[in-house]
Order: structure tokens, then C-alpha cells, then sequence
């Protein structure tokens, strides 16, 4: 399967968008060009969901902070001297342990459906930022079926503890205003995947396999 067989909807390119913005957020500290779209967004003043009061918390937050703070704030909460105020992996919000059974199930699914690890990513592969770039990819390039299973077998029981988690931490300023966004975000993923139940069978995550070279795990 290749894009080009596939046809995108405007509301699935606007989720892997979504899903790409904010694994660039919780990847590194935003950058002065991330901010500066941000700040940039139009919102829909006119609007009054979750989704759109979260937009616009987000980019107000852009305009009032800066790389240098953004970079403390982020060592802080993802980082820290030995460990940071949250600890962004899959394993520890589903076990409680790091580098348990949930990421080697993780680099199984991942390795059949065509990805690989890109040797400069120092972080496991169940790292949260990870988990939602492969989200972006299976959106546009993948049948329904495997963003459906990947989410609830990698994502589904958890990320919603993980937002209410960072939005809790102590230093956490501009990415409470995140943490506000990917909860807002993934309760429409609920109901988003609620609909894909019942559209589509739910099959083996290897039926069809994405080609491994377009999706390296993060730079």
C-alpha cells in the first residue's frame, strides 16, 4: 500500500497534523518557529468547544513565553537530574516500570508494520512523541484498521491519564496549555474511534505492511 492509493479526508489531515504538532512539542522544547505559528493560528472566535478554547489558550501561551523558558520548563517536567517531573513512555503509564513488556509488544507491532528506529533517537520507542508520529503516519498512510488497533493497544488506556498527569506537575506553565490541547484532541479521538469500531473489522496489525524507508521513527 502506498499513499497514492489511498484518499485522505480533510478531517483525517487535520488529525495527523495534530498528532504531528503535538509529538513536536513533547519532543523537544518549542522552537522560535514553532511559537511563532502558534501564535500565529486563526481561531474560530465564534466557537465555543473544548477543542477551539484550547486553540486559543495555546496560542496566547506562544505569544507570552520564550525559547529560553520553554527550554528550563521543558528539562524540568521530561528531563530533570535523574528524572524529569513526568516520565513520557508508554510502559510507565501502563505498568508503572520503564522498558517492560508493553515496549517489546510495541517494537513487535512496530516492526511489522514497516518502521524503524532512526539510530540518532536515544529514547525507547514507546517515548510519547514517538507513539504519535507513527499515529500520524498510519492516519494518512495506513488502512482504518491500523491506527484503530495501534491506538488501543499502544495509546487508548492511557493518554488521557498522561495529559491530566503533565497539566498536574509543578513546573509545568506552557505545557499545562498543552497538556489542555492533547486532552481536548484525544477526547475527539475517542469519539473518532468509537466510529471506526463500527465501520471497520479490526484485523491482524500485519496484513498490510507500510514501506520501512518512508517511516523512520523521529529525527
Amino acid at each position: 500500500m502506498t499513499e497514492s492509493t489511498k484518499q485522505i479526508s480533510e478531517n483525517d489531515l487535520l488529525r495527523a497534523d495534530i498528532y504531528q504538532l503535538l509529538a513536536a512539542l513533547l519532543r523537544r522544547q518549542p522552537s522560535e518557529e514553532l511559537l511563532q505559528f502558534l501564535h500565529g493560528l486563526e481561531v474560530d472566535s465564534n466557537d465555543d468547544s473544548d477543542m477551539t478554547r484550547a486553540w486559543s489558550a495555546i496560542k496566547l501561551a506562544a505569544q507570552q513565553f520564550i525559547p529560553e523558558q520553554l527550554e528550563d520548563e521543558y528539562f524540568n517536567l521530561f528531563i530533570g537530574v535523574g528524572a524529569g517531573e513526568i516520565l513520557p513512555y508508554g510502559s510507565w503509564f501502563m505498568t508503572g516500570s520503564l522498558m517492560d513488556k508493553p515496549l517489546a509488544l510495541l517494537r513487535q507491532d512496530l516492526a511489522q508494520l514497516g518502521f524503524e528506529r532512526d539510530e540518532n533517537v536515544k529514547e525507547p520507542e514507546d517515548h510519547v512523541a514517538a507513539l504519535f508520529e507513527v499515529m500520524s503516519v498510519l492516519i494518512v498512510e495506513a488502512p482504518s484498521h491500523q491506527q484503530l488497533a495501534f491506538y488501543r493497544r499502544h495509546l487508548g488506556s492511557w493518554i488521557i491519564r498522561f495529559w491530566d498527569t503533565l497539566s498536574r506537575c509543578d513546573s509545568a506553565a506552557f505545557y499545562a496549555v498543552v497538556a489542555q490541547l492533547g486532552r481536548a484532541f484525544f477526547e475527539t479521538e475517542i469519539v473518532e474511534f468509537e466510529r471506526l469500531v463500527l465501520s471497520t473489522p479490526v484485523v491482524d496489525t500485519s496484513a498490510v505492511q507500510i514501506q520501512p524507508k518512508a517511516n523512520e521513527l523521529a529525527s
